[in-house]
């Protein structure tokens, strides 16, 4: 089982435990978001990557955050110490400054740093 197939599964278990907590039906989220009940079958038994605007569909019909899609608990986890993050405005300065040659280093230094799965998620492309 892939890395994508394997969150997809979690994603999916999460979802219909909070929709039964919830006493809720696959007809009831379709009526609250619009979402076929098929589709929302779909994503409950993990055939199907859910987009974060649907994500964000399904945590408003559900009436819960939307980290509690993610995340078993009351309350948000605690965030890890994250490196500085660089705005886009930064980086296009850098691209035009530079030729382009300092913003193709970086990227390759962040690409370089990524582990396998995770590259996994950002370079597969996703079927319509």
């Amino acid at each position: 089982m892939s890395y994508l197939e394997e969150k997809s599964m979690v994603i999916g278990m999460r979802l219909r435990k909070l929709r039964e907590q919830k006493n809720l039906s696959q007809g009831d989220i379709q009526n609250r978001t619009g979402l076929l009940r098929c589709y929302i079958s779909r994503l409950e038994n993990g055939y199907t990557v859910p987009s974060v605007g649907t994500l964000e569909k399904l945590a408003a019909a559900l009436e819960v955050p939307l980290f509690q899609l993610f995340y078993d608990g009351e309350e948000p986890p605690t965030l890890p110490h994250l490196s500085r993050r660089v705005g886009a405005e930064e980086v296009l300065q850098d691209y035009e400054s530079e030729g382009g040659q300092k913003f193709l280093q970086r990227l390759k230094r962040i690409i370089g740093r990524v582990r396998d799965r995770d590259r996994e998620l950002v370079f597969t492309r996703r079927e319509s």
